[in-house]
């Protein structure tokens, strides 16, 4: 075309890609977590209820180290739902990462049950653990000492330790404080029943509901009052906690960035979470080497 002049283009200055070694790592482990959430999420029996979008970006940020601090997690839903079961088998699998790398301090588990107020002596005023379940209600957040329990995560959080009390949930209703010790870790799981209430919620960066049917709550919840010796108490024991737990536990779920089953299988739980575990463990050997995550994007 007439006037036209066309440059050499050895004359044109290179530009040079601008993307650095922490973003590629962001973007890699994105991506594997983005496959390994939608596997599950379309599997027949996924473990998963409800995952909102932001988890995943939250989630690779922990494990890139663009969030360098420590992670909390909150994990709540009914009585018998199954959390106390889910967060055993995130503890211990964490656990064996830790301990096959030698690492310490990855991981503290602070229970909210541990946080019932003492009522030891009004158990022996009554005489029994289910003569005071008559006239005491357990299962309304007032029943616990929330902001403590918040004050200790909130230590923990900024790197101090605790001293967590303990509380014996065989029938006495007698709470040990200053029974444990516990330092800072990487990760810091709690769950109970008013995890998510709002005296606490917003102490954790990860919030989990476990749901479960009536019918499969109401068998396990038998089951356990049996253990307890709740004896001819337990059906008014478990209509307060359904009644009380519509009031109290069933709206935090709203606030969940994850809702899971509580009906699922555990070992899809345990495969699920080793599924993250063998992520962090590639980014942590990737740290450790020359692999660098763009590598690993063309593969």
């Amino acid at each position: 075309m007439a006037g036209l002049m066309i440059k050499d283009t050895a004359e044109l200055p290179v530009r040079k890609a601008t993307i650095s070694y922490d973003k590629l790592n962001l973007m890699y482990i994105k991506g594997r977590l983005n496959k390994i959430f939608a596997k599950e999420m379309n599997s027949p029996a996924s473990i998963f209820r409800k995952v909102n979008g932001d988890v995943i970006n939250k989630i690779a940020a922990f494990i890139s180290g663009d969030l360098n601090r420590s992670c909390s997690v909150g994990i709540a839903g009914e009585t018998a739902s199954g959390k106390s079961t889910i967060a055993f088998d995130i503890i211990s699998k964490i656990q064996e990462f830790a301990d096959s790398h030698k690492l310490d301090n990855i991981i503290t588990r602070i229970n909210i049950d541990d946080y019932y107020y003492d009522r030891s002596d009004m158990v022996k005023a009554a005489g029994s653990f289910a003569e005071f379940a008559k006239n005491y209600d357990l299962d309304v957040p007032e029943a616990l000492e929330l902001e403590l329990m918040k004050e200790h995560m909130t230590k923990l959080l900024r790197g101090e330790s605790v001293m967590l009390p303990k509380y014996d949930m065989s029938g006495t209703a007698k709470r040990y404080d200053n029974f444990a010790l516990v330092k800072p870790s990487k990760v810091i799981i709690s769950e109970g029943l008013f995890a998510l209430t709002d005296k606490i919620v917003d102490a954790f960066d990860f919030k989990i509901y476990v749901d479960v049917s009536a019918d499969v709550q109401k068998e396990r919840f038998y089951i356990r009052a049996a253990e307890r010796d709740l004896g001819d108490s337990t059906d008014e024991v478990y209509q307060n906690a359904s009644k009380k737990a519509q009031i109290y536990v069933h709206p935090t779920a709203m606030k969940a960035d994850i809702v899971l089953s509580g009906e699922a299988n555990r070992e899809d739980y345990k495969k699920f979470i080793n599924e993250i575990i063998e992520l962090i463990e590639e980014v942590h050997e990737m740290k450790s080497s020359d692999v660098k995550p763009c590598k690993l994007l063309l593969q």
